[in-house]
């Protein structure tokens, strides 16, 4: 059975002592589909917490997650709703850096009850997620990102994470801006069933580029936002080198392309228990120690895979 609690306040201890560490599942897309709720079209949910209806909201969510990892005595990582709190588009949206101190302080009070808890100080990408061209270039972006880095990590994050990166020139930059934190921190990226990001470059490039040339390189890589299989069949084409760099999955429940899913009326999703089958089936194959959930998923998806890997 996976270990039971995380003993030290880093997850480098985290992983070390703990055979399956769980995720939340989806936070925004569950939002999205919430007619009490309104995302901001800059920073989507990142001033929720000011507001007491969505916070409210918010805050259920989140204990969704933290209540299933404690029922099946499972770590977790949480993340700080600030994907979309950079400063351009907090800019955009009248807001100030306030917006990622207590977007951490506020995961930070929903999570005090629960043990074996890290709380990730999560970013994103400068422009569209799915637009790789948009991204920026690894000068500009390390100067751009370090300003939400250094306010999470100030507010008290236990570490940091940036999720849906598209491309790996943009990605080695933010990972520059983390760096400089001291902080411990991890990447997660978008990419397609043939090993690579969006902007089409292989997976162990852009590893061995962001691991070559920022020190401390990130305690690992991880993959949001696609369907275990075409997760599956990246890792079929990565090295084995690669493959022991890249540590987790926060899984969508549908195999289409993610711009066909940005947006979509009807919610694209898969019976739980196929989704935690297909999650297990890839621990099994790749020891993937981190697994949660993404587009699509809710409790439901992450009940059933923290269920089926504690019976591992």
């Amino acid at each position: 059975m996976p270990g039971a609690s995380l003993l030290h306040a880093s997850l480098g201890a985290a992983l070390a002592r703990s055979m399956v560490v769980l995720t939340e599942g989806s936070v925004i897309e569950r939002l999205r589909r919430n007619p009490e709720c309104t995302l901001d079209p800059y920073v989507a949910h990142a001033a929720f917490p000011y507001a007491p209806g969505p916070a409210r909201i918010l805050a259920g969510v989140y204990r969704e997650y933290l209540d299933i990892a404690r029922e099946a005595r499972l770590p977790m990582l949480c993340f700080s709703p600030t994907w979309r709190a950079n400063p351009e588009r907090l800019r955009q949206a009248g807001l100030t850096q306030d917006v990622n101190r207590d977007g951490v302080l506020f995961v930070r009070r929903i999570i005090a009850g629960y043990d074996g808890i890290l709380l990730g100080g999560l970013m994103g990408c400068y422009g569209d997620a799915y637009r790789p061209e948009q991204a920026l270039t690894t000068s500009e972006a390390a100067g751009f990102h370090s300003v939400q880095a250094k306010a999470l990590t100030e507010a008290g994050c236990d570490f940091l994470i940036a999720a849906t990166m598209p491309a790996a020139a943009e990605a080695a930059g933010i990972a520059v801006a983390m760096a400089q934190t001291g902080a411990p921190y991890l990447l997660s990226f978008i990419i397609n069933a043939r090993g690579e990001l969006l902007d089409s470059t292989p997976i162990p490039d852009a590893l061995a580029r962001i691991d070559g040339s920022v020190s401390p390189a990130p305690l690992g890589y991880l993959v949001n936002c696609v369907h275990p299989s075409i997760m599956a069949s990246a890792l079929e084409r990565c090295d084995p080198v690669s493959r022991k760099r890249i540590l987790g999955l926060q899984a969508n429940t549908s195999a289409k392309n993610p711009q066909e899913l940005e947006g979509s009326e009807r919610l694209e999703t898969e019976d739980p228990e196929q989704f935690a089958e297909s999650m297990v089936n890839l621990y099994r194959r790749f020891r993937l120690p981190i697994l949660g959930g993404c587009c699509g998923t809710d409790s439901r998806h992450i009940r059933s895979l923290a269920a089926r890997l504690v019976a591992l």
